[in-house]
């Protein structure tokens, strides 16, 4: 049986869950989340627990079995505490601003690069650093993935965008600069 599956979810006060014709979702202070259902995978509520459980033990059944108890683990953080990425800007003149649903982002280029956030997604510019916020852990991780994409660092200096716990594996540059000057 799968561990994760197998565990039980508690449902903290504030948050309710409900189960729909082929969706489940949950509503918390946070805000309203809800996924589709695959097939073979069941709910058993009490007051304050929910049981996730599978149809029969088919290859695919034990796989969306642990699916769907870690993206319902992830939903139910998500309305409580809300997510949070971080991301940082390395470079000269690089830099970020935010205005209203919108991310303005200097990063080299000739142009400044404009950014529209999902809805659902908030993000606050402190110096070199940004940070995002959401109850949706998908949308988050896509809209960090997205921003990182527009320049990504690069191994020599270290320039651009990356996660805060990312680490970069810097190369050595050219070597010739100095030396005897041979050629002729």
């Amino acid at each position: 049986m799968s561990r994760i599956g197998r565990k039980i979810l508690p449902l903290p006060k504030g948050v309710t869950f409900n189960q729909k014709s082929g969706t489940y979702g949950v509503k918390g202070p946070k805000g309203e989340l809800s996924k589709a259902l695959p097939a073979g995978v069941s709910f058993e509520t009490t007051a304050d627990k929910i049981v996730v459980k599978r149809a029969d033990d088919s290859r695919d059944n034990r796989a969306k079995h642990g699916l769907v108890r870690a993206h319902l683990a992830n939903m139910i953080k998500g309305v409580t505490d809300g997510w949070t990425r971080e991301l940082e800007i390395n470079g000269v003149g690089y830099r970020a601003e935010v205005t209203g649903d919108t991310m303005t982002l200097l990063l080299g280029y000739s142009h400044p690069v404009v950014f529209k956030l999902p809805k659902g997604v908030g993000a606050k510019v402190d110096k070199n650093k940004i940070v995002l916020t959401g109850a949706d852990r998908d949308t988050l991780g896509q809209t960090a993935a997205k921003l990182r994409e527009k320049r990504p660092p690069e191994p020599y200096k270290g320039k651009g965008v990356k996660y805060a716990e990312e680490v970069i594996k810097r190369k050595v540059g050219k070597a010739g600069a100095t030396g005897s000057g041979g050629g002729g």
